[in-house]
C-alpha cells in the first residue's frame, strides 16, 4: 500500500485500482476490483460474507492483496471489529502514546537527552490530547496509569478509537464501532461520526449510525454499487430497484412461456411437414430427383427453424435468470424445534439474593422467569450483564445467593468462543450433539442456511455472521435441547439481513429466553415481557423506558 501527505490543495483520499484477493482454500473475493473514496462519510453494507471487513483490512494494509494496488492519501487509521487488546496493556500503550509520554515525563524529571527530544518532537500536549480524547468518548474515569484489563468490553472499543482519534487520520476505517457499546457511548460515536470532515468508511448493522453517512456502498459478488444519502435513502432507492426487478422477472417469465409455446408450435409444424413429405413421396406424383431435392430442403429450412426457436428459448432462459439474479431475497432462519418448547407457567430459572462476584456493593436480586418469558437486559458498559448472564448459565459461581436452573440452559457468549476452529460447522455441532448423526445434523443444519457443502466449511474461515449461525446452530441443536436461551450481544459483527435473520428465528423459538443487548431496535423486535436494567452497581432495576 503506498501512503502520500494530504494537505489543502490535495485532499485525503483511499483509491483501490485492480484489486484481487483470494482465500487459500481458493474461494475468490474480489477479481479486479475498482474503487474510490474521497471525504465525506461512507457506508459500507452488504450480505454476511461478502467480503467487507476483508475489504478493509486491504485498504489498511492488514492483507496483502493478490493483485492491484491501494493508495491512500493522508494518514490512515483502522479500529477492526474483532479489537483484541492484553489485558496487560497499560492505557498509554494502547492510545499509541506510551513512547511519547515516557520521554516528556523523562524530561520533566530533568533527564534532558536528545532522544527524548526527538521522542516527544512537537507533541508536548500530548497527555492533554489524550485526555481531551478520553473525555470527549466518555472515558473521563480511565486514568493513563490503568491497564486495558481494568475496563470493560465498550470501554475497550472506545479506548481503541480513542487511540486512533490521537493519530489525527485523514482517512479512517471503522468497522462494526458500536458493538459493545452502551447508548451513552454511542451517542458520543455518532457525535465523532457526524463531525468527521476527512474520508471515512464504516461497516456497520447500528441502523442509527447508518443515518450519518453520506452515502452507501453496497458490496455484492465482489462489485461494489453506489447509492447517495443514508440508509434510509438507500433502502427507498433498493425497493425501487427491486420493484423494477421484480417486474423485469415477471416480463421474463411471460416471454420464457411465450418462446416455449412457440417452440411447441415449431415442433407440431415440422411433424405436419414431414407427414406431408411422406405421403407425396408415397403418392409419386414427382420424379424421384425433385422429391429428393425437396426433401433436402425441407429438412434443411426444418434444422435452422427449430435451431432459431431453441436460441430463442435458451435467450429467454437466460433473460430470466439475469432478472432473477437481481432480485434479492435474504433466506430465513428457522429453530421452531419443538424440544426447545416451554409450556406457559413452568418455572425456568429462580433466583434468590443473587450477588454476582464482580458487584459486591450491588442489591441482591429476587427474580421468577416462568414459562417461554423473555426478558431484555439493559445496562451500561461494566454494569455486570456478561457476568451476570455467566452466572446464571453456572460458568460463573456467585459471589452470594442462589441460581436454581429448572431446565436445559445455554449461553452464547459475546465472543462466540464455543466453537473450535479447527473443525467444520458439522464437527462443531457434533460436540454438542454427540448422539446425532451425521445425517440428522446436516438435515438440522440446513434450516440454518448451512446445506451441502457450506456445512463442511472450517470455523476458522467463516464471516461474522456465518460463525453467529454455526454458534447459534451448536446451542439449537445440543443435547439437550434448550429450553432456555442466554444471549449476549447477539447482533455484535451481524450485518442487516442477518439481523433481521435472527430476529425471525427467536420469533419461531418455544423456550425462554433473557437477552443482553444495546441494539434497542433488535431487542423490540425480540418483544420481551419484560425490560429489567442493571444499575452501575449491577443492581437490577426496571428500566423507566420501553417498559
Amino acid at each position: 500500500m503506498q501512503s502520500t501527505p494530504a494537505s489543502p490543495a490535495v485532499p485525503a483520499s483511499l483509491v483501490c485500482a485492480g484489486l484481487g484477493f483470494t482465500w487459500p482454500d481458493g474461494r475468490t473475493l474480489f477479481d479486479g476490483l475498482n474503487l474510490t473514496l474521497g471525504p465525506g462519510r461512507t457506508a459500507l453494507v452488504g450480505p454476511n460474507g461478502a467480503g467487507k471487513s476483508t475489504l478493509l483490512r486491504l485498504l489498511a494494509a492488514e492483507l496483502r492483496p493478490d493483485a492491484g494496488s491501494v493508495n491512500v492519501t493522508g494518514v490512515l487509521g483502522y479500529l477492526p471489529q474483532n479489537l483484541v487488546l492484553d489485558a496487560a496493556l497499560p492505557v498509554p500503550e494502547a492510545l499509541g502514546i506510551a513512547g511519547t509520554r515516557a520521554a516528556l515525563l523523562a524530561i520533566e524529571r530533568g533527564e534532558t537527552t536528545e532522544q527524548n527530544f526527538a521522542a516527544v518532537g512537537d507533541d508536548w500536549d500530548v497527555e492533554e490530547r489524550a485526555r481531551a480524547a478520553l473525555d470527549r468518548l466518555g472515558l473521563d474515569a480511565v486514568r493513563l496509569d490503568r491497564t486495558v484489563g481494568e475496563l470493560s468490553g465498550g470501554e475497550a472499543v472506545l479506548l481503541g478509537l480513542a487511540g486512533q482519534l490521537l493519530r489525527r487520520p485523514d482517512v479512517l476505517l471503522l468497522d462494526e464501532p458500536s458493538n459493545n457499546l452502551d447508548l451513552d457511548a454511542r451517542r458520543r460515536l455518532y457525535e465523532v461520526v457526524e463531525s468527521w470532515r476527512g474520508v471515512l468508511v464504516v461497516v456497520s448493522h447500528d441502523r442509527d449510525l447508518l443515518e450519518r453517512v453520506d452515502r452507501v456502498a453496497d458490496l455484492r459478488d465482489g462489485e461494489v454499487h453506489w447509492y447517495g444519502g443514508n440508509f434510509s435513502a438507500y433502502q427507498e432507492a433498493l425497493a425501487v430497484e427491486q420493484q423494477a426487478a421484480e417486474r423485469t422477472v415477471r416480463a421474463a417469465e411471460a416471454d420464457m412461456r411465450r418462446q416455449q409455446r412457440e417452440l411447441t408450435e415449431t415442433h407440431t409444424l415440422l411433424a405436419r411437414r414431414k407427414r406431408y413429405g411422406q405421403k407425396q413421396t408415397e403418392n409419386k406424383r414427382e420424379p424421384r430427383i425433385v422429391m429428393n431435392e425437396r426433401k433436402r430442403q425441407a429438412q434443411v429450412s426444418s434444422g435452422k427453424l427449430r435451431i432459431q426457436q431453441q436460441e430463442k428459448v435458451a435467450e429467454a432462459r437466460e433473460r430470466l435468470s439475469e432478472a432473477e439474479a437481481a432480485v434479492r431475497a435474504d433466506p430465513e432462519i428457522r429453530v421452531d424445534l419443538a424440544a426447545t418448547a416451554v409450556p406457559p407457567g413452568r418455572t425456568v430459572l429462580t433466583l434468590r439474593g443473587l450477588r454476582t462476584r464482580y458487584a459486591p456493593d450491588a442489591a441482591p436480586i429476587d427474580l421468577d422467569l416462568r414459562g417461554p418469558e423473555r426478558i431484555a437486559l439493559l445496562g451500561a458498559n461494566g454494569s455486570g450483564k456478561t457476568t451476570l448472564l455467566r452466572t446464571l448459565v453456572g460458568e460463573l459461581a456467585p459471589l452470594a445467593g442462589e441460581v436454581e436452573r429448572a431446565v436445559p440452559v445455554r449461553h452464547l457468549p459475546q465472543r462466540l468462543d464455543l466453537l473450535d476452529e479447527g473443525l467444520s460447522v458439522v464437527g462443531n455441532v457434533a460436540r454438542f450433539a454427540p448422539s446425532a448423526t451425521d445425517n440428522e445434523i446436516r438435515a438440522r443444519l440446513a434450516r440454518f442456511l448451512f446445506r451441502g457443502a457450506r456445512a463442511d466449511q472450517p470455523v476458522a474461515g467463516l464471516s461474522g455472521g456465518e460463525r453467529f449461525r454455526a454458534a447459534l446452530a451448536a446451542l439449537m441443536l445440543a443435547q439437550p435441547a434448550p429450553q432456555l436461551l442466554l444471549l449476549d450481544e447477539p447482533t455484535n459483527n451481524l450485518d442487516l439481513a442477518s439481523v433481521r435473520q435472527l430476529s425471525t428465528a427467536l420469533a419461531s423459538y418455544q423456550g425462554a429466553l433473557v437477552v443482553a443487548s444495546h441494539d434497542l431496535p433488535f431487542l423490540r423486535t425480540v418483544e420481551p415481557t419484560r425490560w429489567l436494567q442493571l444499575d452501575r452497581t449491577g443492581g437490577l432495576t426496571r428500566p423507566g423506558i420501553l417498559s
